[in-house]
């Protein structure tokens, strides 16, 4: 079974609209990796004992500049996100945020929902101590790893 164009395409899909760089799956023996390399989107597929064609790397010219919020990025501890998706505040629309600065949380606390195919997954806290920053808007897209909030 080979990646059908439209599977690929809706891959592509999936990272324009969701402000990804890069997605990679495997089924089997075979793997595809699609990466954007601004202004478009390159696509490499691997089938049984060929290797994955890589995406020319982005120059350091094209990054993007440190913000000054980064530069001068709190000293607490950092709660990043374990997956890719959409970054919820609270559990709906209309309920109280999980945390908010200022308030204190104990180790296993959840502080925000992302969701990620669908599936709404709670993010616990793995500190306790107090909120000192929370680093993205309810609704944002989120990447894998990224700092979600800091706690101290």
């Amino acid at each position: 079974m080979k990646f059908e164009t439209d599977y690929i395409e809706k891959l592509a899909k999936i990272i324009t609209d969701n402000g990804l760089t890069e997605i990679s799956l495997e089924d089997g023996e075979q793997a595809i990796t699609i990466r954007k390399d601004l202004p478009e989107v390159v696509a490499a597929a691997a089938v049984p004992a060929a290797p994955v064609a890589a995406a020319p790397a982005v120059s350091a010219a094209s990054a993007p500049a440190v913000t000054a919020q980064e530069a001068e990025a709190p000293k607490g501890k950092a709660i990043t996100s374990p997956m890719v998706g959409t970054f919820y505040s609270a559990p709906s629309p209309d309920a109280e945020p999980f945390v908010e600065v200022g308030k204190t949380i104990s180790e296993g606390d959840v502080v925000c929902i992302i969701e990620a195919m669908k599936l709404m997954n709670e993010i616990k806290s793995e500190y306790s101590g107090k909120i000192i920053q929370i680093c993205v808007k309810n609704g944002d897209p989120i990447e894998y790893g990224q700092t979600l909030m800091y706690v101290e």
